[in-house]
């Protein structure tokens, strides 16, 4: 789940305060709530069929969660009534699961996140149910190496503009476009802690990284337009065109080795 642009959801209990470093025993916790979610996201992606409904999916996830002792990280947060976001097609972000069915060729996005210890992770990803095409393929291929682009800027002694403009130099040559309103964040205690990680920018620019540091490194690349909007459900977040959208996220920390994905089994 991403922190909006705007001080909208960064406002809440974080914009005060500055970039919180974990300790080893910290990062220990963030590492098993990474790996619930990852199985989480997993579990639900090896169910997605035809004919599943995104309630049955979210389900799934929150059973994951729950089976390893975990709790659901997005349920009850701001008032989110889920344990996934799932997000189809045109929906970038924050889909409410519901008894929307699931069809062949739909573009699906699963956000979610688990707690472990008090402390939170944050993983998305997309797939396409049954027969694809090139052009989802591209899209869904764009993003991910995006966000791995992103990821090996996160390095100790780089900064948030490093992380920005390796992700935007990878996807706006390829002719698509970042969502501009809704960005990554640092991950701790709280899902939403400073600080915010956009998916574009200048290199050399922004906080440095530290040692310690987590953050959601999350882009959002859309076919047509950057623009967004949101629906009447106050939280389902739409490109404003109708284009496909696709979402990749992956929590990592900043260590003296390089950054470590944390998000994974």
């Amino acid at each position: 789940m991403n922190s909006e642009s705007t001080p909208k959801i960064v406002s809440n209990g974080n914009s005060a305060l500055g970039p919180i470093l974990k300790t080893g025993l910290e990062l220990q916790a963030m590492r098993e709530a990474g790996r619930v979610v990852a199985f989480a996201v997993r579990k639900a992606f090896d169910a997605l069929e035809q004919g599943i409904t995104t309630r049955e999916l979210d389900a799934i996830a929150r059973g994951a969660i729950e089976s390893e002792g975990a709790k659901p990280g997005f349920l009850g947060l701001y008032g989110f009534p889920a344990t996934a976001c799932v997000s189809i097609n045109e929906e970038i972000v924050h889909g409410i699961p519901g008894d929307r069915i699931v069809r062949s060729g739909d573009l699906v996005t699963l956000d979610c996140g688990a707690i472990v210890d008090g402390y939170n992770s944050d993983h998305a990803i997309t797939e396409v149910v049954g027969d694809s095409t090139s052009e989802k393929d591209d899209l869904i291929d764009t993003t991910r190496k995006s966000l791995e682009a992103g990821i090996k800027a996160a390095r100790y002694g780089n900064r948030i503009g490093d992380i920005s403009s390796a992700i935007e130099g990878y996807v706006v040559p390829r002719s698509y476009e970042l969502v501009r309103e809704y960005v990554g964040h640092g991950v701790g205690k709280r899902l939403h802690e400073p600080p915010q990680v956009p998916n574009f920018g200048t290199s050399g620019q922004g906080l440095e990284l530290q040692v310690g540091l987590v953050l959601a490194i999350e882009p959002m690349v859309n076919v047509g337009g950057w623009q967004t909007r949101i629906l009447d459900d106050e939280w389902t977040v739409v490109t404003a065109d109708g284009s496909l959208s696709c979402h990749f996220e992956h929590t990592v920390a900043i260590t003296e080795d390089g950054p470590q994905v944390l998000t994974v089994e």
